[in-house]
């Protein structure tokens, strides 16, 4: 234990009497004062100091798989939102009038743009009969409700589709209206077409199509999995051109050029006439990350302030518990020439050195974490310095917040009555 305030012999007063120096307490003191107090409970310790590991952890991680996973964001954002152009036909001021202003070779224009890797029209066929069936012949309520999509062999190639059988038609079915089927796998499960060995055909108000090829995976246009997609030509031969909805254009290009062929897909489509299609260009990848990481950074910081509060808590009450258990040590220092300054900062380095230790520990485990879910994802680890070395001093202050009260509460304790007890 610490001595204080013991007399100096030799030191001269006003009076030439000798005077008692005053009481310090060294850094060195102060620091071994604390390890020992948290020595002492080694368990209680290291359970106070939880909520702190918890709550500085847990900031560590959220803001480094924050990071980690935008840069994934960023990626997926290049590889499929950047690089996807939707054409609308609008039909110019007289709508009604313009069934369809795509011409037939709308695909093979847009395809010459630099930048462009695949497009296509497409629309919903308007069908008066929609039940889809397996068989020529039943009752309507053999049949499936199934949508019915008309698409260029150019907008099926942009769609990215893997064809878990057969294959896509081809501008030559679409050039001739071929009575030719593209299937989803969920449509195919619903009809009970399970393998095109048997050359089956799927009867569309009547009219038999024959199935090529059946869909179980696709990048774009993931309705394609629930439809039965036939050729343009086709669907504009049968049963006209759009109705209600009107056709859209899908277009695939490289990265870095979508919104240069927005820009130029309604004059290469119709130089006369640009003004019956509307370019939707792709939204900018930069602020549709910064959106998702706003929000992932709001809400899992947040559970990261409940933490730090949950171990503000904790660390308060276990060093108020230890000012309760240790008054007389507190009234035999202050006997002994202990100012109210020195006890203060006893209890608060002790309650500082359970945040410091927290706050250490907990940016060791959020480390970690951060780099074991990025080598399960095979992703690349994104870590900001600042936040690592910013987290220790998170927990430090909050030992020292928590231990504002109870330091105060031990400077309150009066020597005398404190060694009656």
């Amino acid at each position: 234990m610490k001595v204080f305030g013991l007399p100096r012999r030799g030191a001269r007063g006003t009076r030439g009497t000798d005077r008692t120096a005053p009481t310090r307490l060294a850094a060195r003191d102060l620091l071994a004062e604390a390890v020992s107090g948290l020595l002492q409970r080694p368990a209680r310790s290291a359970l106070t100091a939880l909520g702190t590991v918890l709550g500085v952890g847990a900031f560590v991680a959220v803001l480094g798989l924050t990071a980690t996973a935008s840069s994934q964001i960023d990626a997926r954002f290049d590889a499929l939102s950047a690089t996807e152009v939707t054409v609308e036909d609008v039909g110019g001021g007289r709508p009604g009038a313009t069934g369809l202003s795509f011409p037939a070779d709308a695909d093979r224009r847009i395809g010459q743009l630099n930048g462009v890797r695949a497009a296509g029209v497409y629309w919903p066929v308007d069908l008066a009969d929609d039940t889809v069936r397996a068989a020529p012949v039943g009752p309507r309520r053999t049949g499936e409700q199934v949508a019915v999509v008309a698409a260029s062999a150019g907008a099926v190639a942009a769609a990215a589709p893997h064809f878990a059988q057969g294959r896509g038609f081809d501008q030559w079915h679409d050039s001739t209206a071929r009575q030719v089927a593209v299937i989803g796998s969920g449509t195919a499960a619903r009809l009970g077409i399970t393998t095109l060995d048997t050359q089956p055909a799927v009867f569309i108000g009547g009219r038999p199509f024959a199935v090529i090829g059946i869909v179980d995976e696709v990048q774009r246009k993931a309705d394609l999995l629930l439809s039965v997609t036939v050729p343009r030509g086709t669907a504009a031969k049968l049963w006209g051109e759009p109705g209600r909805e009107r056709a859209r254009m899908l277009i695939v290009t490289r990265l870095g050029a979508a919104r240069q062929v927005a820009a130029e897909a309604p004059l290469a489509l119709d130089a006369t006439h640009p003004e019956h299609f509307r370019p939707l260009p792709p939204p900018d990848p930069r602020a549709l990350r910064g959106g998702v990481s706003s929000d992932l950074d709001q809400l899992f910081l947040l559970l990261a302030g409940i933490c730090l509060v949950i171990g503000t808590a904790g660390i308060a009450n276990t060093t108020l518990v230890a000012v309760l258990e240790r008054v007389g040590e507190i009234g035999l220092r202050r006997a002994l020439g202990a100012r109210r300054r020195h006890i203060t900062a006893q209890f608060l380095a002790e309650s500082a050195s359970l945040g410091l230790l927290g706050g250490l520990v907990g940016t060791s485990l959020g480390v970690l974490t951060v780099l074991g879910v990025a080598v399960g994802r095979n992703w690349t680890p994104v870590i900001d310095p600042v936040t690592v070395a910013a987290a220790p001093a998170i927990g430090l202050a909050t030992g020292l917040l928590a231990g504002a009260y109870p330091a105060w509460r031990a400077t309150r304790i009066q020597p005398a009555e404190a060694l009656r007890r």
